[in-house]
């Protein structure tokens, strides 16, 4: 049996730079830290040749071409393995629609299991090379790249995505001091609004070319944060987030609602200084960056607020018992 944690994710600016369509022309940049909240992946050798998987749905089959659930069918498609195996998924945190990149996360951890199952070594590079390779082009899912490396690398990374689809993790060195500031000064709450990333993450596509100068704002917003991070200067980062939040709301006309802009400017008024809605947009979770001795008044909100730490160690092995 093995057992893989692997973090799920905050987009903090340059969301959106790491679509191929735009950085493959002109380079993409953003800035995002992994958390303490984790998909856990289980597998277990059969007795018998079967396969079963288990995530919100229980699926037991006898070939690898049978399995629906299309991550799982292609990871082991991709390693080669063929049958007499086990395979379960338990998430922290509701595994569809919240935008903290649990499909990715789900998919590294996977990869890491199965390498192990196999008795095989598989650095973080190659897990992150692998979860793009399988979700951007064999299933041809729409979205971006950062969502990989942060669940195979953990900590908080600026990262850079080159025109030749080389990409460039450079974490953050910041003292114990600087990273409890940091997440005592920050709120993640979950608006309970569901959404279709896949959906957003299309249309986004199909609209790069009318807002270049939005996403070299936020590439510039991105380095910005990064060299601002050391300073820790809290309402300068805050006013970054913003800058950045307004910015990803014109990429495309439903990355936010109606419902999410009134929290957001509530949230303002009541002493944050900038935010972001994690992920592709339409729902999932809010980031505000807000004073910690302000950021109780958050809670009339009414929204969940999810207490966090970031994590530094990105997709590991918990458990192996031959």
């Amino acid at each position: 049996m093995i057992i893989t944690k692997t973090p799920l994710r905050i987009g903090l600016v340059g969301g959106s730079t790491d679509i191929p369509e735009y950085y493959r022309k002109y380079g993409g940049l953003l800035v995002s830290a992994a958390i303490n909240k984790y998909i856990y992946i289980i597998v277990n050798k059969k007795f018998d040749h079967k396969i079963r998987v288990s995530y919100s749905k229980t699926e037991i089959v006898d070939t690898v071409e049978e399995i629906r659930h299309p991550s799982v069918r292609e990871a082991m498609k991709l390693l080669d393995i063929d049958g007499g195996i086990e395979i379960l998924s338990v998430s922290d945190i509701p595994s569809t629609g919240t935008g903290l990149g649990s499909s990715s996360t789900f998919l590294v951890g996977l990869l890491n299991a199965l390498h192990a199952y196999k008795s095989e070594f598989a650095s973080r590079e190659r897990l992150a090379e692998e979860a793009i390779e399988i979700e951007r082009n064999i299933l041809r899912e729409p979205g971006g790249m950062q969502d990989q490396y942060m669940a195979s690398f953990g900590g908080i990374n600026m990262l850079k995505f080159n025109e030749n689809d080389s990409v460039y993790v450079n974490p953050v060195t910041l003292d114990h001091d600087k990273l409890e500031k940091l997440k005592d000064n920050m709120a993640l709450l979950y608006t309970g609004i569901d959404h279709n990333s896949g959906e957003i993450h299309h249309n986004i596509r199909k609209e790069i070319t009318s807002h270049l100068d939005e996403y070299e704002k936020m590439k510039g917003y991105s380095q910005d944060f990064y060299h601002y991070l050391y300073d820790m200067d809290i309402k300068k980062l805050g006013t970054i987030l913003d800058h950045n939040w307004h910015s990803k709301k014109l990429l495309y006309e439903k990355i936010s609602t109606p419902a999410i802009d009134e929290y957001y400017a509530r949230a303002l008024k009541l002493g944050a200084y900038g935010g972001n809605l994690i992920g592709a947009g339409g729902g999932g979770f809010l980031v505000f960056i807000v004073d910690s001795w302000n950021r109780k008044k958050l809670d009339e909100l009414g929204l969940r607020n999810i207490d966090f730490d970031f994590d530094f160690e990105g997709s590991r092995i918990i458990y192996f018992s031959e």
